[in-house]
């Protein structure tokens, strides 16, 4: 071989490498979120920002596009699916909180070529229908079976699970393991859908849940499917003059929450750690765009866990570090 050849060889071996180099760029993630306002989101929040470091690290990025309101969540999820489509990014990361409303959505950005994982909301099953990578969060069915049984096993026979975002499908899901974990060991329960409007609103949940505790005496068992309306619930149990009479739980966590068990007016906590989900989605997806990685673990669940007074101390340290 010529020397001249040879130099013509290894300009075109250069120009390839340079070519495979510069034909995969930095992940450019976004990520549908509920309002960081809302505490539960506010940890999801720092799952992201943790994440976006390694990003970053690799000369990708991380936007995070939030719900202005949960009036319409599906809709509006949406949109902001479309809104990070029309962005031109790489890969999403979104829940899956009302399938009808957002899975043509999901299936846009997947056709576009975009890499999809669900997160916090949805399953395995959908994401597979989908064509979506993986799913990382909570099984919501056994998250409330596994709270409908803990109800039975400390002594509760009638169950209800206040639901202030009916119609999503994710907490329509935890209801209904609730109803079903209940039923299934010998007792009785059922779900009390209030307006979306209440969600939020502090005394339309402490009223509705003062007036059903006063309308059945029956009634030994209250949780809500997240944080702020156990707050509002705990208030209407008092007015309702039920204190140790019901027993309190509830679907993720504050701090409020985390006092309540600390001091026993409030039994327990399924909790399904938000920030890891945030954290291991992102960090799944954006290695996956880079390095083209894969997990044969599919579903990655991160719960549901029950918090109670055996390991509420040990959850209070990961609180003091925001990522619990």
């Amino acid at each position: 071989m010529s020397f001249r050849r040879s130099c013509l060889k290894s300009l075109l071996a250069s120009a390839a490498i340079l070519v495979a180099a510069t034909a995969v760029l930095p992940a450019d993630i976004a990520v549908i979120g509920g309002k960081t306002d809302d505490e539960f989101f506010n940890r999801i929040k720092k799952g992201v920002d943790d994440a976006t470091l390694v990003v970053e690290g690799n000369g990708g990025s991380v936007r995070y596009l939030q719900l202005q309101s949960y009036d319409n969540i599906g809709a509006d999820a949406a949109q902001l699916i479309r809104t990070a489509i029309g962005q031109g990014v790489d890969g999403i990361v979104v829940p899956n909180w009302v399938p009808d409303a957002e899975d043509d959505a999901i299936k846009a950005a997947i056709d576009a070529g975009i890499a999809v994982i669900l997160m916090n909301a949805g399953n395995i099953d959908k994401a597979r229908e989908l064509g979506a990578i993986n799913y990382v969060g909570s099984d919501e069915y056994l998250a409330g079976k596994a709270g409908g049984e803990y109800f039975v096993a400390n002594g509760a026979s009638n169950v209800v699970c206040v639901n202030t975002v009916p119609g999503a499908a994710s907490l329509e899901t935890r209801c209904q393991g609730v109803i079903d974990g209940v039923n299934e060991n010998g007792g009785a329960a059922k779900q009390l859908p209030l307006p979306a409007s209440a969600h939020g609103d502090q005394t339309a949940v402490s009223e509705a849940v003062k007036s059903t505790l006063l309308q059945d005496e029956t009634i030994d068992g209250v949780i809500n499917i997240g944080a702020p309306d156990a707050d509002a619930t705990a208030i209407g149990i008092q007015q309702a003059g039920k204190q140790g009479q019901v027993i309190h739980g509830s679907f993720d966590m504050n701090g409020a929450g985390l006092g309540r068990v600390q001091d026993g007016s409030q039994k327990f906590i399924v909790d399904q750690q938000p920030y890891l989900q945030a954290l291991l989605a992102v960090q799944l997806l954006a290695s996956h765009i880079d390095f083209g990685t894969d997990l044969p673990t599919a579903p990655i669940l991160t719960g549901p866990g029950i918090i109670d007074s055996s390991n509420v101390e040990a959850t209070l340290q990961g609180v003091e570090k925001g990522a619990r």
